[in-house]
């Protein structure tokens, strides 16, 4: 049996791909799992500078899978929950992994696959892939943070229109909201945002991980909560090798090497 997730490292860049092809990517509680635990290994992984999420067979991710959702309806609310916190544990997975994790969309990113997307702390899409609020559609709402998400993009009267009539956005028109970092051509996806991922992977890992954090909170903290937490930061990243590496090689004019210092600690 073909695993539910295929894993490939591209130098310090780990690439996670959902294989689940003959459903279009439609999620499962195997892959759930499968991600949670990768996510978990690669922020113990010093070698591991960054991740790339995308999907097998040109789809990213088609959402639930309707056959298993249709089966939920003989479970009891309390059983129907245990088994939705399996999406809602990787997305907190994917968003408190101290690793940048950049999503590479081609096709659908429809449903929870949508939410899947937006949860990575960036995003690189076709011209033509197709995000979708699709529950509607099923007689469903809403998971995996979608609404959430989307609300850092779109007025209440665009996420209403979306969720309620379930209208399909281009990876164009989701660059055009700034949801999308890099947008390219169909087909492209996926090198572009192993890249992308190279590039920064060799950046600070302490330094990095706590501007991810800064970067969640900032939507959602008052000023003076955002201004405590970058103090926090701040003075605990001036005491670092990695901030004494960076300065120095600033002050030397030359490139800093992060990549030594993670080697080093290992």
């Amino acid at each position: 049996m073909s695993p539910v997730l295929v894993t490939r490292r591209e130098g310090a860049v780990l690439v996670l791909s959902n294989n689940n092809v003959a459903a279009r990517n439609a999620l499962s509680l195997a892959f759930y799992a499968a991600v949670t635990d990768a996510l978990r290994d690669a922020a113990c992984d010093a070698s591991v500078g960054a991740i790339v999420l995308t999907g097998e067979g040109g789809h990213f991710c088609s959402g639930g899978d309707l056959r298993q959702l249709a089966k939920r309806r003989d479970l009891s609310v309390q059983e129907r929950r245990v088994r939705l916190e399996g999406l809602h544990d990787l997305i907190r997975a994917v968003r408190d992994c101290p690793k940048p994790v950049i999503a590479a969309v081609e096709g659908a990113a429809a449903g929870a696959g949508l939410s899947l997307a937006m949860a990575c702390d960036m995003l690189v899409a076709a011209k033509d892939a197709k995000f979708t609020v699709a529950y509607v559609k099923v007689g469903l709402t809403p998971d995996g943070g979608a609404t959430a998400f989307l609300a850092e993009f779109v007025s209440r009267q665009v996420l209403t229109e979306l969720c309620l009539t379930g209208a399909a956005l281009s990876g164009e028109r989701m660059h055009a909201l700034g949801a999308v970092n890099r947008l390219v051509e169909s087909g492209h996806a996926l090198s572009t945002a192993i890249e992308l991922a190279a590039e920064i992977s060799t950046g600070p890992q302490h330094a990095m991980s706590r501007i991810k954090t800064l970067c969640h909170q900032a939507m959602r903290n008052s000023l003076g909560d955002q201004l405590e937490l970058e103090a926090q930061f701040m003075v605990e990243a001036m005491g670092t090798d990695e901030s004494k590496e960076g300065i120095e090689a600033f002050l030397s004019k030359r490139s800093p090497n992060y990549t030594q210092l993670r080697q080093a600690s290992e």
